[in-house]
């Protein structure tokens, strides 16, 4: 059995590289990062976890990633990743502080934005200050590879602008039937918002990711009925981007303020997340041959 340094969090991400076992991607000059927003239709879905999480595997694929929480007014991220910082959004917007000076250093690689808690003002976002922020975000492009947006739940203003700025939208839902309906509303909220931004960009690829499902089937599922209603009523192909098994594992690492997939790499739930950077990181080009007996078990996950 392998061990693991719970208490040093370079040993930890050392140790999901030699997991991974990814190889480092090009990164061609001048391209800018590709942007991921991780969204919910409601609360207590584990939208946080997996963008925290998620963005910790594609750190150990070598991506140079920028974190960000998003969810103004009621920010978490920083809990889930063990990190304690004073910068918040309201720095930005009041002229305290460029963007470049709220980045900080977080576990396994990745460099993390924290975002505003309790701050009522930040909930209601002008879009003035919408768009100024992702203008912020833009100028930090060609310094990494993936820019990972956590966004609220729901489909507020400021989560439907963020979206819309995305390349890749992964909405996040659990089994539960006011889990799903939710998460429909939110896909077909991000629909509309596309179709009415004028036909600037490319529309972004919406995914589904079914989080805290009890089983493989379970979790195939809840996308199958949410797929097909996206097919039928709104026209659009939904990508599945896996399934992340209850695992006890999960609440324990929150409890203990440690990223679950650096404090057990091991268990149930991280090997599906494992499995889903997979599925994106061969979106995005990156080259898995030869293939590992790893990657070969995460790929059932899918």
């Amino acid at each position: 059995m392998v061990s693991y340094d719970h208490e040093n969090p370079m040993d930890q991400a050392y140790q999901l590289r030699q997991l991974m076992e990814g190889p480092r991607p090009a990164s061609p000059v001048n391209q800018r990062a590709h942007i991921i927003a991780v969204a919910s239709g409601k609360g207590g879905v584990g939208k946080t976890q997996v963008a925290v999480n998620l963005s910790i595997a594609l750190a150990a694929r070598n991506y140079r990633i920028l974190l960000l929480d998003l969810d103004m007014g009621l920010a978490n991220a920083d809990l889930v990743l063990g990190l304690e910082s004073t910068a918040s959004w309201s720095d930005l917007f009041d002229g305290r502080r460029e963007l470049d000076d709220n980045i900080i250093s977080g576990p396994g690689g990745l460099d993390f934005v924290p975002g505003a808690s309790g701050v009522a003002r930040m909930a209601g976002l002008s879009e003035f200050e919408r768009h100024q922020l992702l203008a912020a975000v833009r100028r930090l492009e060609s310094r990494y590879d993936l820019i990972v947006l956590d966004c609220g739940a729901g489909i507020s203003p400021n989560v439907l602008t963020f979206a819309a700025a995305a390349d890749t939208i992964l909405v996040v839902t659990t089994p539960e039937p006011t889990a799903i309906t939710d998460a429909y509303a939110a896909i077909k909220a991000f629909v509309w918002e596309q179709n009415n931004r004028g036909g600037v960009g490319q529309a972004a690829g919406i995914g589904l990711i079914v989080n805290m499902a009890e089983s493989r089937r379970e979790g195939r599922e809840t996308f199958e009925r949410l797929a097909g209603v996206a097919a039928r009523f709104l026209h659009l192909p939904v990508n599945d981007y896996g399934y992340i098994l209850r695992d006890e594992h999960v609440p324990a690492a929150v409890r203990q303020r440690h990223p679950v997939i650096l404090h057990y790499p091991r268990c149930s739930a991280c090997t599906c997340l494992m499995a889903t950077a997979a599925r994106l990181a061969r979106e995005l080009g990156q080259s898995q041959e030869p293939e590992s007996l790893f990657y070969r078990v995460m790929n059932m996950f899918l």
